[in-house]
């Protein structure tokens, strides 16, 4: 089988490998889609945290399943799945909540250990999910718009809430539209105007706020001056992080659910006076993800217009650079095997 691996920042080689072979409680998939998101762009860039070289990238997948055993959960060959990519170990602390999304030991497919940019992929049965209803194209988006769906759920929004989304990016875009569906009213904030533009017709965001000027101006006028009760910083950029507390509201909430490789800093004195509650979010868990494709084979998401950008396994190492560039004015970018 053919895998693409990022050797090193800037370098991707294809290569031949072996067909996998799959352990007890594994099933063989053959991977047909592949998203590909910031963590994949950031990795290829040298920039993504926990990683190592050589690594083969890949975690928002869709395939065919070409072997499995007998199983309670009843895949069988010929069904079409998403891999759920967060590997936890089932034992620790969180674990043991029911947080599997921020296992202690959690390896992600793509990042901690080789991930989908190959022909084939075991995975353990336990994180398939059968997706017969759905696309091929839909279900490489469901791990991308979980990651949404888990910070909506985390920030436990209630009807009629006011919520501020930083960043129009796909994750962005995930968390406008289940804000959106959870009931809340969503301003949507970002600098670059097309993205916004994309915010209206896709998302149904009520409000967007072009941050290139007054972002907090614009906010406070919007909001009669109460600003909002929920703030979601998805930019991973720590200068937005370190001021979007200044959209909130008193008694609001602030979600971070960007990553980025620096320290942030609030000021107490303000984060006091306001008495404003700091949440993180981290991955999906099959629930959030089971929700995701419930939503789209519903019909509330449209993928299509989701996914802008197509380009076959052969292609990637020509034009992955220019999918990447913001003249490519791309979403979200799918590759095809």
């Amino acid at each position: 089988m053919k895998s693409i691996v990022c050797e090193e920042p800037f370098k991707f080689v294809m290569k031949d490998a072996e067909i996998p072979t799959i352990n007890e409680g594994e099933a063989l998939i053959r991977i047909r889609r592949i998203g590909i998101c910031g963590t994949d762009f950031h990795a290829y860039r040298g920039r993504q945290p926990f990683f190592t070289y050589p690594r083969i990238l890949g975690h928002e997948l869709s395939g065919e399943v070409v072997e499995v055993p007998t199983n309670e959960a009843g895949f069988k060959v010929g069904d079409y799945v998403a891999i759920i990519p967060y590997l936890e170990c089932g034992k620790c602390v969180a674990c043991r909540s029911g947080k599997t999304n921020c296992c202690t030991e959690l390896k992600l497919f793509g990042v901690h250990i080789d991930g989908g940019m190959q022909e084939y992929l075991a995975v353990p049965i336990s994180h398939l999910m059968k997706t017969n209803e759905i696309t091929l194209e839909q279900a490489a988006t469901v791990e991308c718009l979980g990651i949404g769906a888990h910070a909506v759920r985390r920030a436990e929004i209630q009807k009629g809430d006011l919520a501020v989304v930083i960043g129009a990016g796909p994750i962005g875009l995930g968390v406008m539209k289940f804000a959106k569906l959870a009931g809340a009213k969503v301003i949507a904030v970002d600098m670059n105007q097309q993205r916004l533009d994309f915010c209206r017709e896709w998302a149904d965001v009520d409000f967007t706020v072009n941050a290139s000027d007054d972002a907090l101006e614009q906010i406070n006028e919007i909001t009669n001056g109460d600003m909002a009760n929920l703030v979601f910083d998805v930019t991973g950029n720590v200068n937005s992080m370190n001021n979007s507390y200044t959209y909130a509201s008193s008694g609001g909430r602030l979600l971070f659910v960007g990553l980025v490789q620096a320290d942030f800093t609030l000021p107490d004195p303000e984060f006091h006076r306001k008495e404003l509650t700091l949440l993180s979010s981290r991955n999906a868990t099959r629930e959030d993800l089971e929700y995701v494709a419930k939503t789209i084979k519903q019909g509330y998401i449209n993928t299509d217009q989701f996914i802008t950008s197509k380009t076959s396994f052969g292609e990637i190492n020509d034009k992955f650079e220019m999918l990447m560039a913001p003249e490519s004015k791309t979403i979200k970018a799918m590759i095809t095997l």
